[in-house]
């Protein structure tokens, strides 16, 4: 691919998650789309077969982004808490970095067989990686351990993703209080 069409790609894929991010998969028009990048709206299919393979490959980039940064993340730190705050930063930042674009996540086209394929995919790297910090720690079951601690994060992402007035104070107490919680259990914060 020449740079002239890699940066028409880049471009296609910028502002499909703009619009996808704000409207929604459905509400989005590949028309509108391709105002935002600039191009002629048959470009895109040049691309892309249609929006679904658009939204699988604008996730796609995303998704692969996130596995960068957490894989980046985990080999800067040693010990199993620094890992799990590592984690915990790199999924409630990702989701305060997107919280202007929440219908990416709630507003997707969820019964699209390839982005659920592809989704099942990237969830299984994602909980690979968090289980391997916890085996690595010599943890009993750290299949469900893993599961528990991305459903902490998960939860934890909503305050995120729902609230307005979430800011970067919240986010950060979040990252400590779900690391902490995991890693000491309750008895850290019980007063007995």
């Amino acid at each position: 691919m020449s740079t002239v069409q890699g940066d028409k790609s880049e471009a296609i894929l910028d502002a499909a998650y703009g619009i996808f991010g704000s409207k929604g998969f459905y509400e989005t028009k590949m028309s509108d789309i391709a105002d935002e990048a600039g191009i002629a709206k048959g470009t895109i299919y040049l691309y892309f077969k249609n929006k679904e393979q658009l939204f699988i490959a604008v996730s796609k980039r995303d998704c692969d982004s996130f596995i960068s940064r957490l894989d980046y993340a985990l080999k800067s730190h040693e010990s199993t808490g620094d890992k799990l705050g590592a984690i915990a930063k790199t999924h409630l930042t990702y989701y305060y970095e997107r919280r202007n674009h929440t219908k990416l996540f709630f507003m997707a086209p969820n019964n699209d067989p390839d982005l659920m394929k592809f989704m099942k995919a990237f969830m299984n790297e994602y909980m690979s990686m968090v289980r391997e910090v916890l085996e690595n720690a010599g943890v009993p079951e750290p299949v469900l351990l893993a599961e528990a601690y991305i459903g902490i994060l998960d939860r934890l992402k909503m305050d995120i993703m729902l609230n307005p007035e979430f800011n970067e104070e919240h986010l950060n107490k979040r990252i400590a209080f779900a690391a902490a919680l995991f890693l000491d259990g309750c008895r850290s914060f019980l007063q007995v």
